[in-house]
């Protein structure tokens, strides 16, 4: 789904940003460009793979205490920053994930060219991260104070099979005093993300007898029978409307080669824009198995043993859409109008899934900059324009937090 961002006839907005202790809050990312990418090439040289954010946690907590936040860090692992407003009921909670999708071995360290980045991560998330930690530090200035409390969250269990565990432990305890909440995931500035989308991550495993490759030929083999299980469910034709998904993203098994492996295991990733039929998707992947491993029984020996299955939800994210009538949506509107920055409404997954899914207006947004490659080795991030991102986050933040005189 693609839909310009339509124009609004008249814009509070305007007016916010020209108030003097906004505007100068509005200077400080132009004015500090090279110590928000120093920040975010150290935050990226430090692994946090999923399960595994605490070092980087501990360093985006001294960011924020610098930033004169309270900061604390909640029992599943997330990192928050308070900046109390008049109102300590109400909040607006500004989020960003730590955790990456590489494991604590791969070589992070960021390579640098002029205003480009290159490293595993400098993108998604340590752009999002980053703009974090530059809206917190922008608005340091004492007099400016919000209506509602301001909560800046560096959150675990985004990626992967994290299922979401850090903005769920943050939901949790904030629900009834959120008003809204503002993901911050990756670098551009071209998108809204006001729709989730919804997704299933399941890992099969298929065990059997084992044995040797020669004396015990003939025995079902799981892995054979896991390859066939995928071959057929790889032919099962999946909708373009509603736009759905699947990705077998890992596959193990066996101890050597001249070994009929007693286990083979896969994980698979299954998305759609529509629950039902992510539910129906979920139904073939588990007929597609069962099939293929009688395929591999039959095909086996007789006498020689049987294959077990076992399947495993490893995480489940909802969907969810932001009312149209919300006043999160307006505000984003008008602040992309005052900026001159046209956007596209989209439909991803993210940290305002489960926002979202509960009713609790969500968006997510672009740090700012240019990034790709994301989730791979040569994954890049340029700084050019990243002010525009961060502006972006903090007049939507006030917008819905209020300035008190």
């Amino acid at each position: 789904m693609v839909t310009l961002i339509p124009r609004a006839a008249d814009n509070p907005v305007e007016s916010l940003a020209h108030e003097k202790r906004v505007a100068r809050a509005l200077e400080w990312p132009a004015k500090n460009a090279d110590w928000i990418s120093d920040q975010q090439a150290r935050i990226t040289e430090i692994p946090a793979p999923e399960f595994e954010e605490k070092a980087r946690g501990k360093f985006l907590g001294e960011l924020l205490k610098d930033s004169g936040l309270a900061v604390h860090t909640d029992d599943a692992g997330n990192v928050i920053g308070v900046r109390p407003g008049a109102d300590r009921q109400k909040i607006v909670l500004l989020v960003a994930h730590l955790d990456t999708v590489f494991p604590a071995q791969t070589n992070v360290k960021v390579r640098r060219g002029g205003t480009r980045l290159e490293a595993p991560g400098i993108s998604d998330n340590g752009a999002g991260l980053a703009a974090l930690v530059a809206v917190a530090r922008a608005l340091t200035d004492p007099e400016l104070r919000t209506g509602m409390t301001l909560v800046f969250a560096a959150d675990v269990g985004e990626e992967g099979e994290g299922n979401l565990r850090g903005i769920r432990r943050l939901v949790e305890e904030y629900r009834d005093r959120l008003s809204a909440v503002i993901a911050i995931d990756g670098a551009s500035t071209e998108h809204v993300t006001i729709e989730a989308l919804a997704s299933r991550r399941i890992e099969v495993t298929v065990t059997g007898p084992g044995g040797h490759s020669w004396s015990d030929f003939g025995a079902p083999n799981p892995v054979t029978g896991l390859a066939r299980a995928i071959v057929r469910f790889s032919s099962i034709k999946v909708p373009s409307q509603p736009r759905s998904t699947f990705n077998f993203g890992m596959i193990e098994g066996g101890s050597s080669v001249n070994s009929i492996p007693y286990r083979a295991a896969t994980k698979v990733d299954l998305r759609s824009e529509d629950e039902a039929e992510l539910a129906h998707m979920e139904a073939d992947l588990r007929s597609a198995v069962q099939s293929g491993v009688e395929e591999e029984e039959a095909a086996a020996r007789p006498g020689s043993g049987k294959l077990d299955v076992k399947f495993s939800v490893l995480g489940v994210r909802p969907g969810g859409k932001l009312a149209a009538d919300a006043p999160l949506l307006a505000a984003i509107q008008n602040v992309d109008r005052y900026l001159g920055n046209r956007a596209r409404f989209e439909r991803s997954s993210t940290d305002a899934n489960i926002p979202l899914s509960l009713g609790i207006p969500a968006i997510a947004l672009g740090g700012g900059g240019l990034g790709g490659g994301a989730h791979s080795l040569t994954e890049w991030y340029d700084s050019t324009g990243r002010e525009l991102g961060v502006k972006r986050i903090l007049l939507t933040a006030l917008a819905i937090a209020g300035v008190t005189p």
